[in-house]
């Protein structure tokens, strides 16, 4: 799993590169907990590990871990900081699976964090 973060009229910064075999629940198990409780899983239903972290800064799985809870600000390549995410950054997620010359992936799943609505005062 690759993460990056993306300023508003920026470029990519890559946060993070991390890798599923860090995860202390395998894909079936985290099924299994899911059902035994009597939640319904149907076809083409999304299932989500949570956060990947592994055992180097480099691949920490959140922003609260990258940065360290706000005290060591992430440097981006425009020179500005981020302690955390900001209004209007586009968080990018990148993701695939190798085994020698085979590559699959889900491709790229991206959002943009907007601002607050504030609604007008009357």
């Amino acid at each position: 799993l690759e993460v990056f973060l993306k300023p508003e009229n920026g470029e990519e910064n890559k946060l993070a590169h991390s890798n599923f075999k860090y995860m202390y629940w395998n894909m079936s198990q985290q099924l299994a907990h899911h059902t035994v409780n009597g939640c319904p899983v149907l076809s083409g239903d999304m299932m989500g590990s949570g956060t990947i972290s592994g055992p180097t800064p480099d691949s920490y799985g959140s922003m609260l871990e990258l940065a360290w809870k706000g005290e060591k600000p992430i440097k981006l390549k425009d020179g500005s900081e981020r302690k955390f995410i900001e209004d209007n950054d586009t968080v990018i997620m990148r993701g695939y699976c190798e085994k020698g010359d085979r590559r699959i992936g889900f491709g790229e799943v991206s959002t943009k964090l907007l601002p607050v609505f504030e609604p007008k005062k009357k």
